[in-house]
């Protein structure tokens, strides 16, 4: 769903398992994923046998005659006969359904990958973009709007992708053979299946769980690994493309701009997470330093191997020649060897020089030496000023074409990898400041009472006026004396000691922000501000003031969220803090949580509360003069904010964004977004194009006032009544006991997905200490995906009974923000299966907690009955073919799967309460079934 007369070109994320609503390219996908089923088949016969490939085939078509026919005996039929089967035969029955989805999945990107290279350029992202811009504002006003671009996606930890690094790599090398057309018949094409042949093979013997859980720093270097291939092939051609597209309309990308750059929380991410340590920061932050100075050596590299202007020919330039001279002046710098080689080509010289000194900085780094000027880089700008001293002279000598070509984009590229490759966030929980400043106030005895006994608006105007003195609590003594801190809260302030030393060493850009979770009030904030004042990090006092860290509050909660205006107001009238916001560019950065605001109030309240907070938060920063840029901590599903990039940017309310946004990037959705060149480049190019033209004509509201006025009080009806029968459902005692018995969500743990644990490590207790993502993951699993609609039926039906219906379908047309929401929730609910969600609780649940499925179920077909309605389908998905054929075949491989986890945890759950250890192979089938289920749905959560 677009914007009336908007062009869309059909993209896809990990929630939609379809190529596009084409049918000339549905069907040469269908016959591709025939031809891989096909091979599979004969790998499963040579590894073990005819009658395991019987039993798939059997096992399928009793499945789709169950599924097509709604016959409970057949499907009966079926889940006996799968709950008898030995638990080795079972392991391999559901491996081989799982590896079809693998199988599948890859099919598909090669075929959108085929979609988006046939499209015409002109209708792609990018040049609609900046001419509909162009358009709409003019050539200063699109050139404004392109200045203000500051993207920056954040790759997060987050465990939520099933698959190993082996398996996607062997489906990478799958994809790039589908990617080669070749004609049946042809010995090309029997070659390819031979190659095609051997990869699924290795998929087969290769183990899809992992045996033990991964650190931080794997997790680093799995995000390195993609980010690698994003500067090595996608972002140099985005912004060439770029740049040729704005020169067209009379605009143009500044020099070094970086209009989409890249974060991570890999190493930095410390809430709830006790395995990220300042020592793990450290060893994360020497990993990507190490990749970004590779990849720069080798830009530096590749313009030495093209760069052979002859002073011979073109005349010696004087400005060059001196900066030469300085180069020569510093030791290990150009050696005599190279200075006789390219005695007369001046500018491969001065490049020596430059790759020399990234060498040194390199060492610098590895080693942490003190800076030496001239000798190495202390920060990204130094180099590029270095490759400036070479676009100038390129220019004084005609040379025009090379300077605004090659070395422009080297120039580019540099600014983009920087010294770290990617910014690194640092997270923590708001509790764990005050713990460290706890010590510190009762040390001094400057209160009259424990600072634990402050209450929230005690302890503000107390940690204002600390922030406010010229006077250090501690100052270095801090890090140095043992006795003044405990082992946990040194722990907390060692990290901002490994940020001052970070920033020594890589920059100041290497960790620029400092996220604090569960942020309830201004205190929370000015703790952080207050602790990094102590480690040096921020100097309000000296003669240069200095503030090196962004401190950005994360709203997680409804409470928080509606409070946001007056926290931001708060923060910024604050003086000493509304300083370091001005020493940091006027620029504040906000986090907004949707997985723990959708597990409090529901996925529309959730969506409504974050967006009237985005208006609070945008009314409150333009009174304040102060730049708002909004990070979005979206996960893969719609239970934790998930969607298409592309519409979720334009549904934000109006004015909100000015070219500065950060969003996550979690999960199976950066394998899905970023495996393939291609598909990372149209995920990059609808990104960029999102934000341009948010930024340049979303600057006022697309409907008359009075039109949002109305909209807004329907959606908080709509809200109302969601929320109100979304808390009837949490609130119940019996809804821990029964969602953790219909669902494996216990074993999310034991699939080694990523570091960290489950629950918080805080207080909270139950439920409310679960994270979102084994809370979205448990549902998922059990095909009751309870987070991505539950609610939304009855407040549809309370907005439409109170006479609103008309309204309805007026926001439905206008309304981009609700049109994103319902589309959204209508593919969750397609999603949805209650006849295996039933399997799972009459299978597994005590009967006395079944009347919560009931519940769970009239409110699923009250959400389907009234989102039909809304959008005057027959049936959901009917606007959307091809998806729903897709889901529907899916299901004729995903049904037994789940029938087959049923069976598992009903013998994992009858061993273990025997007070018995479940066998290896028992566990082992278990998590197959877990991994099988992700890669039919395209997500774990």
């Amino acid at each position: 769903m677009t914007d009336a007369g908007a062009i869309r070109i059909p993209t896809l994320t990990s929630e939609f398992p379809v190529v596009s609503d084409d049918p000339h390219i549905d069907a040469p996908l269908r016959a591709t994923v025939r031809r891989l089923s096909t091979l599979l088949g004969r790998t499963l016969a040579d590894q073990h046998g005819p009658e395991l490939l019987e039993l798939v085939e059997d096992v399928r078509r009793q499945a789709k005659e169950a599924k097509a026919s709604g016959d409970a005996e057949k499907a009966r039929a079926i889940q006996n006969r799968l709950a008898e089967l030995p638990n080795a035969q079972a392991t391999a029955l559901t491996r081989a359904f799982t590896e079809y989805f693998l199988l599948a999945n890859a099919a598909e990107q090669v075929y959108r990958v085929r979609a988006i290279e046939e499209n015409p350029s002109a209708e792609s992202w990018i040049p609609r973009t900046v001419a509909q811009v162009a358009e709409a504002v003019g050539p200063e006003g699109l050139q404004d709007a392109v200045d203000a671009l500051d993207i920056e996606l954040v790759f997060t930890a987050h465990p939520t992708e099933a698959s190993r690094r082996a398996v996607l790599t062997k489906l990478r090398r799958l994809s790039d053979l589908l990617a080669q057309e070749t004609a049946e018949g042809t010995p090309e094409r029997r070659r390819q299946d031979r190659h095609l042949a051997e990869v699924i093979e290795a998929l087969w013997q290769t183990d899809e769980l992992r045996g033990t859980r991964p650190t931080p720093q794997d997790e680093a270097r799995n995000a390195l690994y993609y980010l690698r291939g994003i500067y090595q092939h996608t972002m140099l051609h985005l912004v060439d493309d770029l740049r040729e597209e704005l020169r067209a309309h009379g605009a143009d990308l500044r020099p070094g701009a970086v209009p989409l750059r890249f974060g991570s929380w890999m190493g930095g991410d410390r809430d709830g997470n006790p395995y990220v340590t300042a020592e793990v920061t450290r060893e994360v932050l020497a990993l990507q330093a190490e990749a970004a100075m590779d990849l720069a050596i080798g830009v530096i590299t590749g313009l030495i191997q093209d760069m052979s202007e002859s002073s011979a020919l073109m005349g010696e330039d004087a400005q060059l020649r001196a900066s030469l001279e300085e180069d020569f002046a510093q030791p290990d710098s150009v050696s005599e060897r190279q200075r006789e080689l390219y005695a007369t080509e001046p500018f491969r010289l001065k490049l020596g020089a430059i790759r020399s000194k990234l060498e040194h900085t390199r060492e610098r780094m590895r080693t942490g030496d003190a800076h030496r000027h001239g000798y190495d880089y202390l920060a990204v700008d130094e180099l590029l000023a270095d490759l400036a001293v070479v676009q100038d002279a390129l220019r004084r000598q005609q040379g025009n074409r090379v300077a605004d070509g090659s070395v422009a984009l080297a120039m580019h590229q540099l600014a983009g990898i920087r010294f770290s490759l990617a910014t690194l966030d640092v997270r923590e929980h708001s509790e764990k400041h005050h713990e460290v400043l706890a010590r510190l106030f009762d040390r001094l005895g400057e209160l009259d009472r424990p600072y634990a006994e402050l209450s929230r608006e005690e302890r503000t105007p107390v940690l204002a006026r600390e922030l406010a003195s010229r006077r250090p609590m501690f100052g270095a003594s801090l890090a140095e004396d043992e006795s003044l801190l405990d082992e946990g809260t040194r722990t907390t302030y060692s990290v901002f000691t490994e940020i001052r030393r970070a920033h020594k060493r890589y920059g100041t850009d290497v960790i620029s922000t400092y996220i604090v979770s569960m942020t309830h009030g201004v205190d929370d904030i000015l703790a952080v501000a207050l602790l990094a004042r102590e480690a040096g990090i921020i100097d309000l006092a000296g003669s240069e003031k200095r503030a090196d860290l962004d401190f950005a509050p994360l709203l997680e909660e409804v409470g928080e969220l509606r409070a946001a205006g007056e926290i931001l107001d708060g923060l910024l009238s604050d003086p000493a803090y509304r300083e370091i916001v001005r020493l940091r560019g006027d620029r504040q950065e906000i986090m907004l949580g949707y997985s723990d605001s959708n597990k409090e109030s529901g996925v529309i309240t959730s969506q409504w509360e974050i967006h009237q907070a985005q208006r609070r938060l945008r009314d409150v920063a333009a009174r304040h003069g102060v730049r708002l840029n909004l990070f979005h901590g979206r996960g893969g599903s719609v239970g934790r904010g998930g969607g298409p990039t592309y519409d979720a940017i334009l549904a934000q309310p109006y004015g909100v964004l000015e070219g500065a946004i950060k969003f996550t990037e979690q999960g199976e959705v950066i394998s899905d977004k970023y495996t393939l060149p291609v598909l990372a480049r149209e995920n990059l190019d609808l990104t960029l194009a999102a934000v341009l033209e948010a930024t340049a004509l979303h600057t006022g509201p697309r409907v008359t006032p009075e039109q949002l006025e109305r909209f807004g009080d329907v959606m908080g009806t709509v809200s109302d009544a969601a929320f109100s029968r979304y808390r009837t459902l949490a609130d119940d005692p019996d809804l821990p006991e029964y969602f953790v018995t219909s669902t494996p969500v216990e074993q999310l743990g034991d699939l080694n997905i990523g570091s960290r644990p489950a629950k918080r490590t805080t207080s909270e207790k139950g439920l409310d200490g679960l994270r979102a993502i084994p809370w979205v993951f448990g549902w998922t699993q059990s095909r009751q995906i309870v987070p991505g609609w539950f609610g939304v039926g009855s407040g549809l039906k309370a907005a439409r009974e109170a006479g609103l219906e008309d309204d309805l379908h007026e926001m439905l047309q206008n309304w981009h923000f609700f049109r994103t929401v319902i589309s959204n929730v209508e593919m969750t609910l397609a999603k949805t299966d209650m006849d295996i969600a039933a399997h799972y609780v009459h299978s597994l649940v005590p009967e006395h907690l079944w009347h919560l499925f009931d519940v769970i179920k009239a409110e699923y077909e009250l959400s389907v009955a009234e989102v039909e309605r809304l959008t005057g389908v027959l049936d959901l998905l009917d606007g959307q073919p091809i998806l729903k054929r897709t889901l529907a075949v899916r299901d004729r491989y995903l049904d037994p799967i789940s029938y087959m986890q049923v069976a598992m945890l009903q013998r994992f759950r009858a061993v273990t309460a025997s007070g018995e250890q479940p066998s290896v192979n028992l566990q082992r089938a278990l998590l197959t079934t877990i991994n099988g289920v992700a890669a039919g749905l395209k997500n774990t959560g």
